[in-house]
């Protein structure tokens, strides 16, 4: 990653940065970016990415977003073309991308034409396939994919601190949300018991012990997050047996579902979307991994160590077996069940 010599700097700068997906990906974004217009508020900053993840940025001072439609207008070299002469119309100096894929180096290539300097993602590749190879593994702290994005702007001339990061005050709640917790006074707990990946979910029927033992205890409004019928069916079948739990699939608006999660108390999530969102509000997050583990550089922002829940590393020793999740050697199918229910009780109890 060369640093740019091309830099604008203070009012006159406008930049661009790329993000497309996924969404705890930009959801990562959003304390680097809350860090960066802290220390330079003068910057505008223009954000490109779909339109459903707007809200995520709502409360950024001198910053919009962009939506990139790359299954419409801009698919394709064509609408990329489009899409780089939209941008490049806004009197953008810089470009920070985030994503580094054949999209981004596509319009990468066509700003450089016009003398945009472009500052890409170093993945590091190298390491983590370090990290996941099952023989001679380097099992060791990478680093935070946050502080990947980070110095992407440091290279374009404009360094920031992470540790400096000021989490956003707690927003207003809908009424659509007083309308269905009526007034409670209770803790307020998000479950998102989902992933991507069945090899970093864990099993339903231990989740739904955890639910069980907390709903008994009658000190907890329970909150379930997910996506899609199927999800949905699955948390609404959970939900219906239990006094304190509610599913939120398809209740609200993404920015109303926002704001919940922003006033929780504790999240327990996956190694997923829903646990870099609460962690952007600066929520206490609880993860429970499966064949990924944080040393990957996917921890949510802020949360020590002592809130990620680990499968028996000492048996299954070639965890990190994927970046992703999507590497399961066999016998690894079931890591996760070496999670206790009473553990994750425990984690949320002593948050």
């Amino acid at each position: 990653m060369e640093k740019s010599s091309a830099s604008s700097k203070g009012k006159d700068a406008h930049i661009l940065i790329i993000r497309l997906s996924a969404m705890g990906d930009i959801a990562m974004t959003v304390p680097v970016l809350r860090t960066f217009r802290a220390k330079f508020p003068d910057v505008k900053l223009t954000v490109l990415t779909r339109k459903f993840f707007e809200p995520m940025f709502y409360g950024i001072e001198n910053l919009e977003v962009y939506h990139a439609d790359v299954d419409g207008k801009h698919k394709g070299i064509f609408g990329l073309t489009k899409l780089a002469n939209e941008l490049i119309g806004l009197g953008i100096t810089e470009v920070a991308d985030l994503h580094n894929v054949l999209r981004s180096n596509i319009l990468k290539t066509l700003f450089s034409i016009r003398r945009i300097p472009v500052v890409q993602l170093d993945k590091g590749r190298t390491e983590k396939k370090a990290l996941t190879r099952a023989k001679n593994k380097d099992f060791k702290q990478l680093k935070t994919t946050h502080q990947r994005y980070a110095d992407v702007f440091s290279a374009l001339g404009f360094p920031i601190d992470l540790n400096a990061y000021q989490a956003p005050k707690r927003s207003s709640l809908p009424q659509s949300v007083f309308s269905i917790t009526e007034n409670s006074t209770k803790k307020w707990l998000g479950i998102a018991p989902f992933a991507q990946y069945e090899s970093k979910t864990y099993p339903l029927d231990l989740m739904v012990e955890v639910i069980e033992a907390l709903d008994k205890e009658n000190e907890y409004e329970i909150f379930l997050f997910g996506g899609g019928k199927r999800e949905k069916d699955i948390l609404n079948n959970i939900a219906s047996k239990y006094e304190n739990v509610i599913n939120m699939v398809g209740r609200f608006s993404f920015e109303d579902e926002l704001k919940l999660i922003g006033n929780l108390d504790v999240m327990v999530a996956m190694d997923s979307g829903n646990a870099h969102i609460a962690a952007m509000y600066n929520i206490p997050t609880i993860t429970l991994w499966g064949v990924t583990h944080p040393f990957a550089g996917f921890m949510p922002f802020g949360q020590p160590i002592e809130r990620a829940i680990l499968p028996n590393l000492v048996k299954f020793d070639q965890i990190p077996t994927s970046i992703y999740g999507n590497k399961v050697p066999p016998g690894y199918e079931g890591v996760m069940r070496t999670i206790k229910p009473d553990v994750v009780i425990e984690t949320i109890k002593n948050l």
